[in-house]
């Protein structure tokens, strides 16, 4: 199961039910739009050891309705600028996906590998055939795979640089 292809391949960091914007960026934060600073407060009044566990390339799991709360957008810049490649969810807030596809953060909803990835588990995820491994169980999961368009937005760096790469071809 190692020599599988995966466009993301980390340990996971698990959350439950009902993570709201206010604790994965806290409001009182708000006042920066430097992701490094937002990045360093993010999950803290949730998890006060996230920043110092998180790696780049780490999944972040979660239950359902991951992202309710406030529509900011610095919600998902803090989790991206962490190092985080890939949120498996059993459920996101609408708003919240946008706002993460928009800035290229890949997630996913795959109710399954949600509930069975414990946090410490190695896990990948080939985009193209939405298949999630979870290669500390040895066990595999089935999502809806990315459409080719939001594979291209996350390949971008999000939807501002998708859209300067295909008016200016700067891809």
């Amino acid at each position: 199961m190692n020599n599988i292809k995966t466009n993301v391949r980390g340990k996971a960091i698990k959350y439950g039910d009902n993570v709201d914007t206010d604790v994965i960026i806290p409001a009182r934060y708000l006042n920066t739009s430097d992701k490094k600073e937002l990045a360093s407060h993010c999950m803290e009044d949730l998890d006060k050891n996230f920043t110092k566990i998180v790696r780049v390339g780490d999944l972040m799991v979660a239950g359902k309705n991951f992202g309710c709360g406030s529509s900011r957008e610095h919600a998902p810049i803090a989790i991206k600028e962490s190092g985080i490649s890939l949120v498996i969810a059993k459920s996101f807030a609408r708003i919240f996906y946008r706002n993460a596809i928009n800035i290229g953060l890949p997630i996913i909803e795959c109710p399954e590998a949600a509930e069975e990835i414990e946090s410490g588990d190695e896990v990948g995820m080939d985009f193209d055939s939405g298949v999630i491994y979870n290669f500390t169980k040895n066990k595999t999961y089935t999502a809806a795979p990315f459409p080719p368009f939001i594979q291209s937005i996350i390949t971008a760096g999000g939807l501002i640089n998708a859209v300067k790469s295909d008016m200016f071809g700067e891809r």
